[in-house]
């Protein structure tokens, strides 16, 4: 008996996992023996903090988590895969990569364009699995991809370039979520993997030939954009930043790809133009990797089954000087500064995980220039260069107390120092000093009327009371940031349905 229409419910459609990149014949074999080629990887510990004081946690795989707390199940039947009736909360893996192995396939390793081929008719098949000849099950169907590294890519070619799949399967396509993907390509040493470096394949990850599987103009400086082909709203990209516990080939790979990586992945090259991204302490993969995380798992199912989404950024009005740089400044003196901007976003209840992480000790502030923020005219800008903080999706469904969502939010403003004719000034003031620290905590409950956002900020005050009313211009809803060392900025907010 083929599954009824109302076996398919949104948010909870099919999900297919599509890995990364396997470098040698003995990692393709590897890959190929495996059932769920990595999504079942667990780990029992985590670093809680930068400074390496690790701690036990057992996270048992974003594959086990979503069977326990969402219903989801795996489509193997007897040692064989289920080719009748499935389940709309069905995780299929696709496995691309069993081609590759002398035993199961032909040997030989197929191609980014191959692979997204494969996924155009895995789309297809699922959804007669799962809908049968239920015209109306059909109509609603539709399916998430979920990818580590090089998987990103896969889905991306099968998105994005025309000669590829169907019109018809890519627009079953709901959401697309992807851990530690190279969108950018990879850089080591600063330099992109070139395009001649065909050994087992690493040529995926060089622009020219991103570029040709993409779709994407010759011209094209960056390969990070769905060039139209995909919302980007509907595709998250989560980074890593912890690049020290990534241990491929003894460590080179995080020695070439830097500080601001993920051991592989640089922190630039790891999300798509206009989407929405959160930032996670963890490694490319391993131990500590970012697939098999508690951050992982909560940025997936908030972003494939929450209700809200809440973004925030962070617009300065005036950013005060040292009383020694003032007085340069007043006697005619070229000033010149950049300001990191720091959040870390966890919802209440959350001891072992953080939504979203950007910190100077992780290599993952964000940067903007005095100029960018106050003066974008001398920057080439027609309008100020806000940092946006955050892209927050959230799960009313999760509330554990009350009707209440409640979050906190760390926040840093800081100076990277000063440059004065030219010179940088480290006479009287320390470089990198703080003008604003303040942990917001902030409440969203749901009114007739939409929702009422409160706040504390919590540095000064308990984070249990009720909190204030946010702020309101013609912008919308904002927090007001002041310190005592003179700086004054807003928090702009904005809280709408997601689904």
């Amino acid at each position: 008996m083929s599954p009824s229409h109302a076996s398919i419910a949104a948010p909870f459609y099919p999900i297919i996992y599509v890995r990364g990149y396997a470098m040698t014949p003995q990692e393709i074999a590897s890959t190929a023996a495996t059932p769920y080629m990595g999504f079942n990887l667990g780990a029992t510990k985590i670093r809680q903090s930068w400074t390496g004081r690790v701690v036990r946690h057992i996270f048992e795989s974003p594959l086990i988590r979503l069977m326990k707390d969402y219903g989801y199940q795996d489509i193997y039947h007897e040692g064989q895969e289920i080719d009748g009736p499935l389940s709309a909360r069905s995780i299929v893996i696709h496995r691309y990569y069993e081609q590759a192995d002398q035993q199961l396939g032909t040997g030989e390793t197929p191609s980014i364009e191959e692979a997204a081929w494969g996924l155009h008719r895995l789309v297809l098949r699922l959804r007669d699995q799962v809908c049968g000849k239920d015209a109306a099950a059909r109509k609603a169907f539709r399916v998430y991809l979920v990818a580590h590294s090089m998987g990103g890519l896969i889905c991306r070619a099968f998105l994005q370039n025309p000669s590829i799949g169907t019109p018809e399967s890519k627009a079953l396509v709901d959401k697309v979520f992807t851990y530690a993907t190279p969108h950018n390509g990879i850089d080591m040493l600063g330099v992109n993997v070139p395009r001649f470096v065909g050994l087992w394949d690493l040529d995926n990850f060089n622009r020219t030939r991103m570029r040709r599987y993409l779709a994407l103009p010759d011209t094209a400086q960056r390969v990070d954009d769905l060039g139209g082909a995909f919302d980007p709203r509907r595709f998250f990209c989560l980074v890593g930043t912890n690049h020290r516990d990534y241990e491929v080939a003894l460590g080179l790979s995080r020695m070439l790809a830097g500080e601001m990586s993920d051991g592989l992945v640089r922190i630039d090259n790891a999300t798509v133009a206009r989407a929405p991204r959160a930032y996670v302490h963890r490694s490319h993969s391993g131990p500590f990797g970012i697939v098999n995380s508690e951050e992982g798992y909560q940025n997936l199912v908030r972003f494939l089954f929450g209700d809200l989404r809440l973004e925030g950024r962070c617009e300065v009005e005036h950013l005060p000087l040292p009383p020694s740089v003032r007085r340069a400044k007043q006697a005619g003196k070229e000033i010149r500064a950049s300001y990191y901007f720091e959040v870390t976003a966890a919802p209440r209840g959350a001891v072992s995980y953080t939504l979203t992480e950007r910190r100077r000790a992780t290599h993952s502030a964000i940067l903007r220039t005095f100029d960018e923020l106050l003066r974008p005219e001398r920057a080439g800008r027609e309008e100020p260069r806000w940092p946006h903080l955050f892209s927050l999706f959230l799960d009313t469904r999760q509330i554990t107390r009350g009707r209440t969502v409640v979050l906190g939010l760390d926040c840093v403003i800081a100076t990277t120092g000063y440059e004065i004719d030219g010179r940088f000034f480290f006479e009287q003031h320390l470089p990198g000093e703080v003008l604003f620290r303040d942990t917001v905590a902030l409440r969203l409950t749901p009114t007739a009327d939409g929702w009422r956002i409160r706040y504390t900020l919590a540095d000064n005050g308990w984070s249990e009371g009720r909190g204030r009313p946010v702020e309101l211009d013609e912008q919308g809803p904002f927090i007001p940031l002041r310190s005592g060392k003179g700086l004054r900025a807003k928090l702009r907010l904005s809280l709408r349905p997601w689904q």
